[in-house]
C-alpha cells in the first residue's frame, strides 16, 4: 500500500528541515525527501547566522537531520522526479517509491550558473565568491577583483568596496559605454579602478589565488595580469521550480529569475503547496531559508486543522 503522510518536504536544507521540525514537533506524520545538492556545498563555513556563525554548512544540516529525528520525521536520500495532484498528492521518487501527502513543502533552491572563465568553478566556494555578506569579513582588506556579467555588476563592486579599499572591477564582455554616468561616478567616489578587457583565466599558485589573467588584446593591456587574491562573480540563478510549474503554479519574474508567487507564509497559488528558501528568490540565506521554512509549517499545521475541523462539522 501507498505510504501516506500529512506533509511531505522536498528539499532537505536549511529550508525543508526547519518546516519538517515544526511540523515533527506539532506530531504531523512528516517526510523530507533530500537529493543532498545543498546550494552552499562549496563554502566552507556559512556566516551571518545568529549562534551559528562560521559553522560549516555540513554540519549544520547534520545537526538539523538529528533534531528532526526526534519528532519522528523520516528522512529519504532520493529525488522527487514527478508530483500528481488529487485528492491528495502522489509523490513520484526516483527510487521508485510512491508517498502520499496532505500537504507539500517544495524546497528545492536554485542552481548557481557560474561565468565561463577558467578556473571560476574550480575555486568558487574558497577565493572565487559570490555573496560580500556571506565572505566579505573572512576575505576583509584583501585585493578584490570584480567578474562583470552585465553592466548590473556594478552594484556588485560598489557594495564589496565595503570591505576592501583594493578593487578592481573587470568589465569581462561588457563594454565601457555600456555603464551610466552615474555608474562611473559612484566607481571613482568608491575607489573601484575599473580595467576594461575580456577575462581569459585566473592565476592560481599554492593552491591559491594570486592573480587574474586579461586576454590578448586587451584594451588595458593584453594578456596582462593582475595580482588579486579574491574574485567575486555573479553567477546566473537557475530556480529549481520544474515541480511547481508541473503542478501549475503561478511564476513571477524578477532580474534574478522566475520563482513562485507566494503569499507571506510561502503558500503558491495550487493549494495546499508552500514553498520556501531559494525556491521563491535568489536572495534568501540561510538564515531566510530557515524562518521561511518555519512560517510555511505553521501556516501548514493551522490549515490542516482548519480542514479537519470543518469536515468533522459536516459530518
Amino acid at each position: 500500500m501507498t505510504e501516506k503522510y500529512a506533509v511531505v518536504v522536498i528539499g532537505g536544507g536549511a529550508a525543508g528541515l526547519s518546516a519538517a521540525l515544526v511540523l515533527g514537533r506539532a506530531r504531523h506524520r512528516t517526510l523530507v525527501v533530500d537529493a543532498g545538492e545543498p546550494r552552499n556545498a562549496p563554502a566552507a563555513h556559512m556566516q551571518g547566522y545568529l549562534s551559528r556563525d562560521g559553522m560549516p554548512p555540513a554540519e549544520f544540516l547534520a545537526v538539523g537531520r538529528e533534531e528532526i529525528a526526534r519528532y519522528g520525521v523520516e528522512l529519504v536520500r532520493d529525488r522527487v522526479v514527478e508530483v500528481e495532484k488529487g485528492e491528495d498528492f502522489a509523490v513520484v521518487l526516483a527510487g521508485g517509491r510512491t508517498v502520499r501527502a496532505r500537504r507539500l513543502v517544495v524546497a528545492t533552491g536554485l542552481r548557481d550558473e557560474l561565468p565561463a572563465v577558467p578556473g571560476v568553478a574550480e575555486r568558487f566556494g574558497r577565493d572565487v565568491l559570490h555573496c560580500p555578506f556571506c565572505h566579505g569579513w573572512e576575505v576583509r582588506d584583501q585585493a578584490f577583483g570584480v567578474l562583470a556579467s552585465s553592466p548590473a555588476s556594478v552594484h556588485q563592486a560598489l557594495i564589496v568596496s565595503q570591505w576592501s579599499k583594493d578593487v578592481r572591477f573587470f568589465l569581462h564582455t561588457v563594454a565601457e559605454e555600456e555603464l551610466s554616468d552615474q555608474d562611473l561616478r559612484r566607481l571613482a567616489a568608491a575607489g573601484v579602478d575599473v580595467v576594461p578587457g575580456e577575462v581569459a583565466g585566473l592565476v592560481v599558485e599554492d593552491d591559491r589565488l594570486t592573480g587574474v589573467r586579461l586576454a590578448g588584446g586587451a584594451p588595458s593591456g593584453g594578456g596582462t595580469t593582475h595580482a588579486r587574491s579574491v574574485l567575486f562573480v555573479s553567477p546566473r540563478p537557475v530556480p529549481q521550480t520544474g515541480l511547481l510549474e508541473r503542478l501549475g503554479a503561478e511564476l513571477r519574474e524578477t532580474p534574478l529569475g522566475a520563482y513562485p508567487a507566494v503569499d507571506p507564509t510561502g503558500l503558491t497559488t495550487v493549494p495546499g503547496v508552500w514553498a520556501a528558501g531559494n525556491a521563491i528568490g535568489f536572495a534568501e540565506q540561510v538564515v531566510h531559508a530557515a524562518s521561511g521554512g518555519y512560517r510555511a509549517a505553521s501556516a501548514i499545521v493551522g490549515d490542516l486543522l482548519m480542514t479537519d475541523l470543518d469536515a468533522a462539522v459536516r459530518e
